[in-house]
């Protein structure tokens, strides 16, 4: 049977450290110079409702390194779900390449995507998660500290996709996740039902950064308006101010805290250059691990 990565509830406990101790792996043969190319001759299909620089770097240098080649599918390229059906899309591709990878808006459309393909589908992002950033996220958390044990998350911003995939994970990793939003930017409730009614977790929701903060081992912040929501952008401001990431918001975290944004960020908005540029942030050692756990995940899909 095919396999799809396109929530990280997709995988299980055991997968998750599986693709870890792979990403290790993946990591140290670039470090050392060593050869790995079990996907010669493979081809991945990327399509991209969404631009981005990382996804796209990533992805595309991460397959290259693994001896296969990635084609990128630009939205002039592919209008997926306007100029052709997304399952038409899905067959066509399944005949061409052997592992799709799609950013995308609408979830449904990874969701048909998947469906109908018959090669696994990577969900590179769409506007309910984004499960590799937090896949790769982790994995960085976990190289820093050595270990997950009593791990406190912090998250302040937006509710947003990136927000409910590191909800996700509590599903599956045990943690304690604290979400610090204004009202009316609150996560997908489903999701936060899901992970508390799996007793993995502590899942909390609360108005009040200080507080979300306070023996945090890890600070995570976004941007407050993402791609598709740029007439939202000065209200958003306005409503995010208080929940910025700065000193004075870091010093009620633990001494030891871990400052991570999954970029691009939006300096002087939702962090400030102190913040990520201090000796406590791991913010560009996890843009690295995109392609590190990446590559992990695209093996997990399409060898087992």
């Amino acid at each position: 049977m095919k396999r799809d990565f396109l929530h990280i509830t997709d995988f299980s406990t055991e997968e998750i450290h599986e693709t870890f101790q792979l990403a290790t792996k993946l990591k140290k043969y670039i470090r050392e110079g060593v050869e790995y190319t079990p996907l010669k001759g493979k081809t991945m299909a990327m399509i991209f409702a969404k631009p981005s620089a990382r996804t796209r770097i990533s992805f595309e240098t991460g397959m290259t390194q693994l001896g296969g080649h990635a084609i990128y599918l630009g939205p002039n390229d592919i209008g997926i779900g306007k100029r052709e059906a997304v399952r038409d899309i899905a067959r066509v591709i399944s005949r061409y390449d052997d592992v799709i990878m799609a950013r995308l808006f609408d979830h449904t459309h990874i969701l048909e995507l998947a469906k109908y393909s018959s090669v696994p589908v990577i969900n590179g992002l769409t506007d309910l998660n984004h499960p590799c950033q937090i896949m790769a996220d982790i994995f960085t958390v976990l190289e820093h500290r050595g270990n997950l044990d009593n791990l406190k998350v912090a998250f302040i911003g937006d509710g947003n996709n990136v927000a409910n995939s590191w909800i996700n994970l509590s599903a599956r990793l045990p943690m304690h996740f604290v979400l610090a939003s204004p009202t009316g930017y609150d996560p997908n409730e489903a999701i936060v039902e899901n992970a508390r009614k799996t007793g993995i977790s502590r899942v909390e929701i609360t108005r009040n950064p200080v507080e979300a903060v306070r023996d945090a081992d890890v600070i995570y912040t976004d941007v407050w308006a993402s791609m598709g929501q740029e007439a939202e952008t000065e209200k958003r401001k306005k409503d995010f101010m208080p929940y910025q990431v700065n000193a004075e918001l870091v010093k009620h975290a633990k001494s030891d805290c871990l400052i991570m944004h999954c970029l691009p960020a939006h300096r002087g908005d939702e962090i400030t250059d102190e913040v990520i540029d201090s000796e406590n942030s791991i913010v560009f050692d996890e843009a690295e691990n995109r392609m590190h756990v990446q590559k992990a995940i695209i093996l997990k899909v399409m060898l087992g």
